[in-house]
């Protein structure tokens, strides 16, 4: 059982937003509001599970830290992608378990923690990373959105330190259930990611 409180969510926005122009994704406009604030608060939404936020960012480091967060740079050089963001997260993290989501899905569900620590203490897993219909129709992982035990910080520092920058080869060393968001009723968009500022425009039609 995974206990009220013992999350900490942590809000990715460490990238170099290359697809936008190299702009700070993340401080970009969302319905009124940056978009990594955005995210942040509908992380704290989650419900009971979650006791702690942050965020990773690289840039900018005032302007996230006036949303009243503690805010964490990468410790690992150049832009090393959203599992140094993990790294960084796991070595701040003060609850048994961290939540990580990217600062460009602005939809993502707000039952996100719930239904992931369900998935996770069924299957008796380390992880849980979700999944999701894509355009296609076809269930796809989404590996920026993993529940993972503070505890794997050590298994993260030795695949990083060997070289390792992607998600899934890390993930794939652990137990690992993926969790489906393609039930009735959920939003077939709450995974859409906006990597141009067109697409961001169009999610907040929505």
């Amino acid at each position: 059982m995974i206990e009220i409180a013992s999350v900490t969510g942590v809000v990715l926005a460490g990238g170099r937003g290359s697809r936008m122009g190299g702009v700070d994704k993340g401080l970009q406009n969302f319905n009124g509001m940056p978009l990594a604030l955005h995210t942040l608060m509908r992380l704290q939404m989650q419900g009971p599970l979650i006791g702690q936020t942050m965020i990773n960012a690289n840039r900018n480091l005032s302007a996230y830290e006036s949303f009243g967060v503690p805010v964490w740079p990468d410790g690992l050089a150049d832009y090393a992608g959203p599992l140094a963001g993990f790294l960084t997260a796991l070595e701040r993290c003060e609850t048994p378990w961290l939540l990580t989501v990217p600062c460009d899905t602005p939809l993502f569900p707000l039952d996100l923690a719930q239904r992931m620590a369900e998935a996770l203490v069924r299957e008796d897993a380390e992880i849980a990373m979700a999944a999701a219909p894509e355009e296609d129709g076809q269930l796809r992982a989404q590996p920026v959105f993993c529940l993972l035990g503070a505890d794997l910080l050590e298994s993260l520092v030795r695949f990083t330190h060997d070289g390792g920058r992607k998600i899934d080869k890390w993930t794939a060393l652990h137990r690992t259930v993926l969790v489906p968001f393609d039930a009735p009723g959920d939003d077939t968009r709450a995974f859409f990611n906006a990597n141009t500022l067109a697409e961001l425009h169009s999610l907040e039609q929505r």
